[in-house]
């Protein structure tokens, strides 16, 4: 589904991911670790298409394309989604006419039959039951007047809607109680299947509580410097990320 291939990019002239080689198949939940200014939320920009960044070197391919090129709203149209650490408030546009309005161009750009208003508020009844949020919330503008957990409960409210093939989920446990980490989790789980695959940047492990991550990626200075199962994200718990580093001063040293 997605493959990078040597990714080096860079803001205004600034060098922040380092050759990132990473493949996720069809399915698969990769969760990306590390330090602050390590380039985790660096790459999800660059996945995704922010025009700020600079592709210095490398490809992405996405189903076998590659899309260095390609516009945001046009890798959204072939299955990729991204939710932000700090979401933004759209104030005076409806929760639901911008979810209806994001699925449908989607539908129109695949072809496919586009939702009336009726056909729309049935599906999202049930979604909405997905994220523990009640029918009047989408009828709220967008994120104007949200809690913080309200706020990332719509982003995975959207990520259901929209039913990407490539969920890129930028540090959605920041700042959740227990409670609303567990919806969140809930919501991640209920839409997971063999298609559908998430990259998920997080700094701690206590989302992994609640999902079942295939693998545990460290990013330290723009490299992808160890990858192993959850075990892993137990082990950054306890011990931090300084005896990685001292593993990569010892190996470039050798």
């Amino acid at each position: 589904m997605l493959n990078i291939k040597n990714l080096h990019a860079s803001i205004e002239e600034k060098k922040i991911l380092k050759g990132i080689n990473l493949i996720v198949n069809p399915g698969e939940l990769h969760v990306i670790m590390g330090p602050n200014g390590a380039g985790k939320s660096t790459l999800a920009s660059v996945l995704t298409g922010k025009d700020k960044f600079n592709i210095d070197n490398g490809e992405i391919l996405f189903d076998g394309q590659i899309i260095n090129e390609l516009p945001p709203e046009e890798r959204a149209c072939k299955g990729m989604f991204m939710s932000f650490q700090y979401p933004i408030a759209i104030p005076g546009v409806n929760n639901m006419y911008f979810l209806k309005e994001a699925l449908n161009s989607q539908k129109k750009y695949r072809g496919e039959t586009q939702l009336d208003s009726i056909d729309f508020l049935g599906e999202m009844k049930t979604k909405l039951k997905y994220v523990g949020l009640e029918e009047s919330f989408i009828h709220r503008p967008v994120n104007d007047g949200f809690s913080g957990g309200e706020k990332k409960r719509n982003e995975i409210l959207q990520m259901i809607t929209l039913e990407p093939k490539l969920s890129i989920l930028d540090e959605t446990d920041s700042g959740l109680d227990i409670d609303a980490l567990k919806i969140i989790s809930e919501g991640i789980n209920n839409f997971r299947n063999k298609d559908r695959s998430f990259i998920l940047i997080t700094h701690y492990q206590r989302m992994l509580d609640y999902l079942k991550p295939d693998f545990v990626h460290v990013m330290i200075q723009g490299e992808i410097v160890k990858s192993g199962d959850k075990s892993l994200a137990l082990e950054l718990e306890n011990k931090g990320y300084s005896w990685i580093l001292n593993e990569k001063v010892e190996t470039s040293q050798s």
